[in-house]
């Protein structure tokens, strides 16, 4: 594991983020009961604010939210993106929207891209119009490393994006540009993240279009054969969901010179899948080595982010290497092996300390 970014960066310590930019205040997270939403709002609570959650339950999990269900300023509103009226009443009275509802995975955008573009550019321009009739100050948005497309250049710079390569890429990549509109045309503050393969507790393995470290942690605890799709020398830059959730706090508080673009959220250091494999049988113990598939389509062969605007605009810095990452999310995954063996699920209170 090496070609690390940010040890090339200027020393810069984080902004601090105070308890009374969060106090009180009610926000809206959007994809709240999923894998990185659900983080972010048990972390928005934790500082005070008022929080909303909009989810459709399609790939998020009423469990996320069980510690956040018993706070006092909690709301939950089970709706879709793509229907205006919904939006609309999700953002009614809340200063801050995180937009973090999409429909992820590049495989299945490949399959269905219609259902892709509906739910990640309709359903984004839904949040972004109910977001300025609602008179939100400031909107912080998920977008994607994908959006670099086919430039082999790395690091990956913001303003150095190539061609998009899937439905899923192109999708964000439009994600970006309404909020370019957005904020020419009305004013608002928009502020988008293109995440690097985010990773952590409640990252789901079901489904056939799981994260890759879902479904190692998964074959490894049942002493099987990992699937890599590829020669496993591919590479990525795998970003602790703590440091997501960092990064969406300070984006919310940065100076309103910072908004009106995305900045890179990632490690700043790029692993291959096949030492991946291997750091994690080395974590759950003995486990087979992988087995090789055919290359999907559309995906990327390197992924690496240059985090020097995130860390000068925004004040950024990741503090979860990757070795320690699959550490604090091992529980989690040794959690769900115990209820596919017929154990009782486990709560998300161990997945929320595990993000610290």
């Amino acid at each position: 594991m090496a070609d690390r970014t940010s040890d090339s960066q200027p020393a810069l310590a984080p902004r601090a983020l105070r308890p009374e930019d969060f106090r009180g205040r009610a926000v809206l997270v959007t994809g709240g009961a999923g894998f990185i939403g659900s983080h972010l709002v048990d972390a928005l609570i934790e500082r005070g604010a008022r929080v909303r959650v909009l989810d459709n339950l399609s790939n998020g999990r009423r469990e996320n939210l069980s510690d956040a269900a018993r706070a006092v300023d909690f709301d939950f509103l089970e709706g879709d993106l793509r229907d205006a009226e919904t939006c609309r009443r999700a953002c009614a009275g809340v200063s801050w929207v995180f937009h973090q509802a999409a429909l992820g995975s590049v495989p299945r955008s490949m399959k269905d891209p219609a259902t892709s573009f509906a739910v990640n550019v309709s359903g984004t321009a839904n949040v972004f119009a109910a977001a300025r009739d609602a008179g939100a100050t400031r909107v912080v948005y998920a977008s994607s490393s994908s959006v670099y497309g086919d430039s082999t250049r790395l690091p990956k710079r913001e303003g150095e994006e190539g061609r998009p390569v899937s439905p899923y890429a192109l999708s964000k990549k439009m994600d970006e540009q309404l909020a370019e509109i957005f904020g020419s045309c009305f004013g608002m503050e928009l502020i988008g993240l293109r995440y690097f393969n985010v990773y952590g507790p409640r990252q789901d393995p079901d489904g056939p279009y799981a994260a890759v470290i879902p479904l190692f942690f998964r074959a490894a605890l049942r002493d099987e054969p990992a699937l890599i799709h590829g020669d496993g020398t591919q590479t990525r830059d795998f970003t602790f969901v703590g440091d997501a959730v960092a990064a969406n706090l300070l984006a919310a508080t940065a100076p309103a010179e910072s908004c009106g673009r995305a900045y890179n959220v990632a490690a700043g250091r790029r692993t291959s899948l096949l030492e991946l494999s291997r750091a994690i049988r080395e974590i759950v113990g003995e486990a087979p080595p992988p087995r090789h598939g055919p290359p999907r389509p559309g995906d990327v062969p390197h992924s690496l982010a240059d985090l020097s605007d995130a860390g000068r605009l925004l004040g950024y810095r990741p503090s979860v290497v990757l070795e320690e990452g699959l550490r604090r999310s091992v529980s989690h995954y040794r959690g769900l092996a115990t209820t596919e063996a017929g154990a009782e699920r486990p709560v998300s209170a161990a997945s929320r300390k595990d993000i610290r």
